[in-house]
């Protein structure tokens, strides 16, 4: 494949994955716990290098995963506390946040990780960093890496597909019929974590959370079934990453900010001509309940 087809595939399989989990996010009301995860997996990314010595994916992975939890777990327990959920998003953010940039200044300022790149990233430079075996060069780790995570979460979306689309809509009857809620959350979480930190590489931490919310606030406008909008929030988050590639080649700007702006344009389009939801068929139905209002 060409360098410009590496960099369009890339930024597609980020706009599916994240666009696949967002639309649970949405749905549980979730949005901004997205936020915090996508940047407090940095500590993760860090403590993983500090114990490994290693800018491994698989280590990059397991610390995420693991902070992913701890920080939906902070969130919880400061909720279920009395803390308001946006409070308790914001202070367990932050600090998990600022705590891993001082471990970054303190012992891992020699190594090609810091805060710019992981909440920016450079999509320009994935076709470079490839995976070699037996002297075949299988193309970038990236894409792997990205391929790999997408494969899991279908998986695991495929076998507790039931229990998560009950417990997204309804949580109290969830529970009463038996469903373990609480590891369906935590499941969910995870997933977010891994493809949170699969991204940061290829396109940094502002696009994921723009990926992780507006295909799936798009969908959203478009349909009532759930498994419509996980697949309209697919396809979304690529056409995204294809259109925002050309724009960047021809306004000669950044790739993920190119990105990120064509899903907020593709999101606004829908929000005004959403044929049930947009603003122009809302008014429309306004005016004709006023029209049809008998008179007094």
């Amino acid at each position: 494949m060409s360098y410009e087809a590496w960099i369009i595939l890339t930024g597609a399989l980020v706009g599916i994955t994240c666009g696949i989990i967002g639309c649970f996010l949405i749905l549980r009301k979730m949005a901004m716990l997205a936020d915090a995860i996508s940047h407090t997996v940095l500590l993760g990314i860090v403590g993983a290098y500090l114990v490994s010595h290693s800018l491994d994916g698989v280590y990059m992975l397991i610390g995420a995963t693991i902070v992913g939890l701890l920080t939906a777990l902070f969130v919880q327990l400061l909720d279920s506390s009395g803390v308001q959920s946006d409070a308790a998003i914001g202070v367990v953010f932050t600090s998990l946040f600022a705590f891993a940039v001082i471990l970054l200044s303190l012992f891992a300022g020699d190594v090609h990780l810091d805060a710019d790149h992981a909440l920016m990233g450079e999509i320009t430079f994935i076709p470079f960093d490839t995976l070699q075996w037996n002297g075949y060069n299988l193309g970038p780790k990236a894409v792997w890496m990205l391929g790999s995570v997408l494969a899991v979460n279908l998986i695991l979306i495929g076998l507790f597909y039931k229990e998560i689309k009950i417990s997204s809509f309804d949580p109290h009857m969830a529970v009463a019929i038996g469903i373990p809620v609480v590891f369906i959350h935590y499941l969910l979480m995870g997933m977010l974590s891994i493809s949170t930190v699969a991204s940061f590489d290829s396109v940094g931490a502002i696009l994921v959370v723009a990926m992780l919310i507006v295909p799936g606030a798009t969908a959203y406008l478009l349909t009532d079934r759930l498994s419509t909008m996980i697949i309209i929030s697919a396809l979304v988050g690529a056409l995204s990453a294809v259109a925002g590639y050309y724009c960047a080649l021809l306004l000669n700007v950044s790739i993920s900010g190119a990105m990120a702006s064509c899903a907020g344009i593709i999101f606004a389009l829908t929000f005004f001509l959403s044929p049930r939801y947009g603003m122009i068929a809302r008014w429309i139905l306004r005016r004709k309940i006023k029209v049809n209002e008998p008179s007094l």
